[in-house]
């Protein structure tokens, strides 16, 4: 990951998934969408995975994550559990998919299976951290009753759609990879040339 190539391409996969949280996510949860935080996850990882088909290195998946928080705490309502919320999903990427992915030529199923363990637990760790431990009040409020919906209905039904998203996204990041990988300055310069378009699009919308 010391390339600047990599750190671009994670940025623009991080900005990807930032843009939709904002746009589309605050149009969601301003329409009260039940389950709007599923379709947010499924985006999510479809950028995770992407971004680990094109690069299998541990730490790059919560970069992305990273990257993902920092565009919706600068253009969006500091709403500081959905940046927890990101965060935990990249981190528990990351994870999952160090320990399941380390071959690239990993079967299907165990792509489906690190993104459906990543984000029910990606789900059940932000749920038990934002209501015992934050103290977030409205966490608070709802008690154990909204902890266990948000793990156990809203973590399920985001781990059964990352079973299809992760495999799917994984090896659309690695053929497209390897498809720019013969014309790497033309492949800078669209990376990043799209990331500012997305930080300015965010910026024109925030």
């Amino acid at each position: 990951m010391k390339n600047a190539k990599t750190w671009v391409g994670l940025l623009l996969f991080g900005s990807l998934w930032g843009v939709v949280e904002v746009v589309v996510g605050e149009a969601l949860f301003a329409r009260d969408v039940p389950y709007a935080s599923v379709w947010l996850t499924a985006w999510g990882f479809l950028m995770l995975a992407l971004a680990r088909g094109a690069v299998n290195s541990p730490g790059s998946s919560a970069a992305v994550g990273s990257v993902a928080s920092l565009y919706k705490l600068a253009f969006a309502a500091p709403y500081f559990c959905h940046l927890l919320g990101i965060f935990f999903l990249g981190m528990t990427f990351d994870i999952f998919a160090t320990l399941l992915l380390k071959d690239k030529r990993a079967q299907a199923w165990k792509r489906g299976l690190a993104g459906a363990l990543s984000a029910y637990s990606g789900y059940a760790l932000f749920a038990l951290v934002i209501t015992y431990v934050a103290r977030y009040g409205p966490w608070v409020a709802g008690g154990w009753p909204k902890v266990a919906n948000h793990i156990f209905v809203g973590g399920g039904l985001a781990a059964l759609v990352c079973l299809a998203v992760v495999p799917a996204g994984y090896w659309l990041g690695e053929k497209g990879w390897a498809a720019v990988a013969g014309h790497p300055r033309w492949a800078f310069a669209g990376a990043l040339a799209l990331t500012i378009a997305v930080w300015t699009l965010g910026g024109l919308t925030g």
